[in-house]
């Protein structure tokens, strides 16, 4: 129990040690300077803050509320990506425009409360706070970073950003990916432990919230799935008629792409867009075929938005690289001819089985990089999933 201890009294500095400044944009800049700034950097994700400090190099904006800027407190209150830029674009409107909505600000992107997604937590707080916070659905943990000398040093060297706030201090966030590698690394502190157990004995399949299409749906339904996934930090499953797995859109794969696929989002089936987006460049068939569907929807305007000549990024690949059996592995056996021909390997969602450990599980997940992990039968039958702040339920249960 002392060893365990030890573990759970970990301050959240700890897990910081080495990560990067957040690079940061204000609640009133644009569209455009968002997707500016993930292209620049080549960060998923930008945290979003009720201050003027930005990668934008733009002038200082006016304070929120008009407060002095010596009594205003920088805070963290959200996070965007190209994921949401994508499902903002795709709105009829939208598409119908787009250069004028890429001019519209950041905070347009946030539903409701996106502060509870983000949560402040003191250096010194110990490990528990971080992982209670996550279990109640904080998306990242910020933190001040200790070592402020060297950031001030950084920043004089650096002109082309500001990481520095109002507090003189630079901040970094902690994610459940860094917990739970924490976690990992500690695994025999838990020892006798319920990681060896099935995922289907500790009870962490989640059957509610589970994003499905059809693999004939339009992708256009994925829109809203595809927000409530990034909260519960999943995806979306795109599924054959006898509900076999047979890919999925996901937000890790879509923050790869560039606005450019939105078109192609709200035009195309599911199925034709995971072939669209997994080719390291779209076929010219369906280029072709998102330009004439958007004319016929008179949204003309959002052709340009393609190009002559579509260059989408090219994606990490999401097979599976163990060899044990109890490890979830990708699903190419199972697959049927008429819905896998035009779906290949980076579009693969990996998947476990329910009697898979939970130790399995975090392996897999952690290795290709994703919060979540498909549960499926041996026919492929797509059952639950099951995600990190499912896991991290089991640990905080033992700590």
């Amino acid at each position: 129990m002392a060893v365990r201890l030890s573990v759970s009294g970990h301050e959240v500095s700890d897990l910081c040690l080495g990560k990067p400044s957040l690079r940061s944009i204000s609640i009133t800049d644009t569209i455009a300077d968002a997707i500016n700034a993930i292209k620049k950097f080549g960060h998923s994700y930008l945290s979003v803050w009720n201050c003027h400090h930005s990668l934008t190099d733009k002038k200082p904006k006016t304070l929120i509320a008009n407060q002095r800027e010596a009594d205003f407190r920088c805070e963290c209150i959200g996070r965007v990506c190209m994921v949401d830029v994508i499902c903002f674009l795709c709105k009829p409107d939208n598409l119908s425009s787009p250069y004028a909505a890429l001019q519209s600000p950041v905070s347009v992107l946030f539903d409701g409360d996106s502060s509870s997604l983000v949560r402040h937590i003191q250096p010194n707080a110990r490990l528990l706070e971080a992982i209670d916070a996550m279990y109640e659905g904080v998306q990242n943990v910020v933190i001040p970073i200790l070592d402020e000398k060297r950031w001030k040093k950084k920043e004089n060297e650096t002109l082309d950003f500001n990481i520095l706030h109002n507090d003189d201090r630079a901040y970094c966030w902690l994610t459940q990916e860094d917990v739970m590698r924490h976690l990992l690394n500690s695994i025999r502190v838990f020892s006798p432990s319920p990681a060896t157990d099935s995922i289907i004995t500790l009870g962490i399949i989640d059957t509610q919230n589970l994003f499905v299409l059809y693999y004939d749906d339009p992708a256009s339904s994925a829109l809203e799935l595809l927000k409530s996934a990034i909260v519960h930090q999943s995806s979306v499953a795109v599924v054959d008629p006898q509900g076999k797995l047979i890919g999925e859109i996901s937000p890790f794969l879509l923050n790869s792409c560039d606005e450019a696929v939105a078109p192609a989002l709200a035009t195309l089936s599911a199925g034709d867009v995971l072939f669209y987006i997994d080719c390291g460049g779209p076929p010219n068939d369906l280029v072709q075929l998102v330009k004439e569907r958007l004319y016929e929807q008179n949204h003309g305007a959002a052709v340009e938005l393609l190009g002559e000549e579509t260059r989408l990024p090219s994606w990490s690949s999401f097979s599976s690289t163990s060899s044990e059996e109890d490890v979830c592995s990708s699903g190419k056996n199972w697959k049927l001819g008429g819905y896998s021909s035009r779906v290949v390997r980076r579009s693969e969602a990996i998947f476990c089985y329910p009697w898979s450990s939970l130790v399995a599980v975090m392996i897999q997940a952690l290795a290709h990089r994703v919060s979540y992990v498909w549960v499926v039968q041996e026919d492929g039958t797509l059952t639950g999933i099951v995600t990190f702040q499912g896991m991290l339920k089991i640990f905080r249960e033992h700590l």
